[in-house]
């Protein structure tokens, strides 16, 4: 037995996970049991008091019961990956902004994605992705000539792991082989020498193959939606290695059940593991999928990051149409 006095802001359960203990309500019977009558704790811990804490023995023994409700069936779900037949639109949003002095400048994007399940190669699944219909608050010739490239490449070929996961971005065969004609073709529609330089880099960026590969697994659509959301479960929760897209600074995402009562679709939030030290970041993400295929239904996504006195803020929003 351990006698430990009880400091502000701690409870039962930040107890109990500083040492290990699953189920929280053991340490206010193990404390009940055999403190003094005027010892006695509810839920409420308060500061000050003393609290009697089980030694290692009696907390492998409590833990052994496995009774814990981060134990429940229902909140360790067995996500499925059933992407067979999938050919669905999504309608998507991407606002990027800063804040600095109070002052808040945004700039919001939209466009139509389609994804497409193509086949099947061993463990691996490719997926055809197309993008259309772009909107976007900053237009002008440039931003046109972005979008032209971007819709040029359609479909692009997206595979994953047998959860989902984006293993590797390429082009289809169709399109490079059509590229001259691609590239012939946006010269003509945007001839001045700006563009002229845009496009070069831009055919330099997509025949080679590894740079293609890289960027576009930066895209933020390909990014939330091909995330390996499906890993296993356990003790209520579970998390994959992922990155912010202002300057790539990586994260860990936890995941857990919103609401235990799910039949056809299943609601995860998320938040972050951890904090990187050397940076102040917001991270909060729920993703509703279907239960019986794994696939998003929708998702939406806040994320901030603080440097140097500007606060850099992303939002993203994905959701079927039907």
């Amino acid at each position: 037995m351990i006698i430990h006095f009880i400091l502000p802001g701690e409870t039962l359960q930040s107890i109990s996970d500083e040492i290990q203990l699953e189920n929280a309500e053991y340490l206010k019977e193990y404390h009940n049991e055999r403190c003094g009558r005027e010892e006695r704790i509810d839920n409420e811990l308060l500061p000050g008091k003393k609290l009697l804490i089980p030694d290692i023995v009696k907390i492998k023994e409590y833990n052994s019961r496995n009774d814990a409700p981060f134990k429940r069936k229902e909140l360790n779900p067995e996500l499925k990956f059933n992407p067979e037949n999938l050919h669905q639109k999504y309608q998507v949003s991407i606002t990027e902004g800063n804040e600095t002095n109070g002052i808040v400048k945004n700039n919001e994007t939209s466009f139509d994605v389609t994804v497409q399940w193509m086949r099947r190669e061993d463990e691996q699944h490719v997926f055809h992705l197309s993008k259309n219909n772009f909107r976007s608050e900053n237009g002008g010739k440039m931003g046109d000539l972005a979008t032209e490239c971007i819709q040029s490449l359609n479909p692009i070929e997206v595979i994953t792991n047998s959860r989902g996961k984006v293993l590797k971005i390429a082009l289809t065969k169709e399109v490079e082989d059509n590229f001259k004609h691609i590239k012939e073709r946006l010269t003509d529609l945007f001839s001045d020498q700006y563009a002229a330089l845009y496009i070069e880099e831009f055919e330099y960026a997509i025949l080679n193959k590894t740079l293609f590969n890289e960027r576009m697994k930066e895209d933020t659509f390909i990014r939330m939606y091909f995330s390996p959301l499906r890993n296993t479960f356990k003790n209520g929760k579970t998390s994959y290695e992922h990155f912010i897209t202002h300057e790539n600074i990586p994260v860990t995402v936890n995941q857990k059940v919103e609401d235990i009562n799910y039949s056809e679709e299943i609601t995860l939030l998320q938040n972050l593991k951890s904090e990187e030290p050397q940076n102040i970041i917001n991270y909060i993400g729920t993703y509703t999928l279907y239960t019986h295929t794994g696939i998003v239904k929708k998702a939406d996504i806040n994320y901030n990051i603080s440097q140097y006195g500007v606060k850099y803020l992303t939002a993203v929003s994905i959701a079927s149409i039907t």
